[in-house]
């Protein structure tokens, strides 16, 4: 039997983790919708539409499942660590209560799009979407900056009995760690988002060479481009990001790094892979600049380097790839219609099954570095719940059994993503719209 800090514990890695995969791409689809709907506008081509409308009932049922999801968060959070929430709980505060708003303001016009499509202008309809996917996106950097203020607390003074407290309501925003991770966040649903979406359609074009057409090459490319677009970016803002960690949690990243003593011309690791000085060069530019390691962090404050490092490989590995992806893609691309500009038959990307094969392969690609990404920022942080505030055993409530808890919670979810599963699986099995019959030329201009 696992203790109650544990159970705890474990059950905010079971909450999280669900949570934010699900999350991400209730973030996500609403700008693959927008971007279809608005192409279909643009070009009158009805497979575009086609695909704004399935879409939309994705975005549907995700919204269901987050907002069941998250509120159960919620609860956790003053269920679980009451502690945490009397002391803190004016310093999160703003962050959730901004994102209940933009919650609603997403509900409210989800509603209006999903009824819309007959009841609606096609140009109102399209602005529906508008508010559906800013504010899918507003909620969930609004989160973040709670996890950013945990990270990087600002505001804090002392309470009646000694310890600090938070009066800063807009100390979120202002946390260090605030900006990188918002965007780094937003990146990461956006990438995930379009890579699965993007897998789906190349998944079925595997299945079915018939599933060659045009509807299937749109919904591949929409997420492709999406998906793809944001790796490079998203490895710059990492880039961003590890700076603010080393700056601000210097136990983390020397964690990270797996940098066991301080030490002048760090060395970099890449997987099994050290390169000699990289790490200063990469941090300050110097190569012989001086990195902090775990020797200088004191034992009891220490978070636990094997996991924090190996998440972290598969972090950046997992974004190198993607990377290299995004490059091939665009070579393939390019390469396609450079022939047909100079009459040569080379395929569309979309013709290579190794190409096909890869972007299936990408499809969870970025979840696992999503999901090692928050192991490196929850696990990073340990022992603390606050960074250098207030310990994690501190912050567990006082009642006993939680361990019932976890696996009522664990039974729960097994159920939503089952039933999630299916219902998307049916989304996805509906119908498919034909590819338009070309135009006959008239009969004067039939050649001979």
């Amino acid at each position: 039997m696992i203790d109650d800090l544990t159970a705890a514990r474990e059950q905010m890695e079971l909450s999280l983790s669900f949570h934010i995969v699900f999350a991400v791409l209730g973030v996500g689809m609403p700008w693959l919708m927008l971007a279809a709907e608005w192409r279909g506008l643009r070009t009158g081509d009805a497979r575009w539409t086609a695909l704004a409308k399935r879409w939309s009932k994705a975005v549907a049922v995700l919204f269901a499942v987050g907002a069941v999801s998250g509120t159960v968060l919620s609860i956790e959070f003053g269920l679980l660590w009451p502690t945490f929430m009397a002391r803190f709980g004016s310093a999160i505060g703003l962050s959730f209560t901004l994102e209940s708003f933009a919650f609603f303001i997403e509900a409210i016009f989800l509603a209006l799009y999903l009824y819309g499509w007959k009841r609606l202008s096609p140009r109102l309809h399209l602005l529906t979407a508008v508010p559906v996917a800013v504010g899918g996106m507003a909620s969930a950097l609004f989160v973040t900056t709670a996890n950013a203020w945990m990270n990087g607390p600002v505001g804090l003074v002392a309470g009646p009995g000694g310890g600090l407290v938070a009066t800063d309501a807009l100390g979120p925003f202002r946390a260090p760690t605030a900006g990188a991770q918002m965007v780094h966040m937003g990146l990461a649903a956006l990438m995930c988002t379009g890579l699965a979406v993007a897998a789906v359609y190349a998944f079925a074009m595997l299945r079915d060479p018939a599933r060659r057409d045009g509807y299937h090459r749109r919904g591949l490319a929409a997420g492709a481009v999406l998906g793809l677009v944001s790796a490079p970016l998203q490895v710059l803002v990492g880039d961003w990001a590890t700076r603010v960690v080393a700056d601000v949690q210097p136990a983390k990243f020397a964690a990270m790094e797996s940098l066991p003593r301080t030490m002048d011309g760090a060395p970099f690791h890449a997987g099994p892979f050290e390169i000699p000085n990289a790490l200063s060069l990469l941090l300050h530019f110097d190569p012989d600049a001086r990195v902090v390691g775990m020797d200088a962090i004191a034992a009891p404050d220490r978070p636990p380097v094997s996991v924090v490092h190996w998440s972290f490989q598969i972090m950046a590995g997992i974004g190198t790839a993607l990377v290299a992806l995004a490059a091939w893609a665009l070579w393939l691309y390019l390469r396609h219609r450079r022939g047909q500009r100079h009459g040569r038959d080379i395929p569309h990307p979309t013709a290579r099954r190794g190409f096909l094969l890869a972007m299936v392969a990408a499809g969870p690609a970025p979840f696992i570095a999503l999901l090692a990404g928050w192991v490196v920022t929850e696990v990073g942080r340990q022992p603390w719940i606050v960074y250098r505030v207030m310990r994690v055993p501190d912050a567990l409530t006082t009642q006993t059994g939680l361990v019932s808890y976890l696996y009522v919670t664990a039974v729960v979810y097994l159920v939503l993503a089952v039933a999630l599963v299916a219902i998307l699986r049916r989304i996805a099995r509906g119908a498919t719209p034909p590819d338009p019959a070309p135009v006959a030329p008239a009969r004067d201009e039939v050649p001979a």
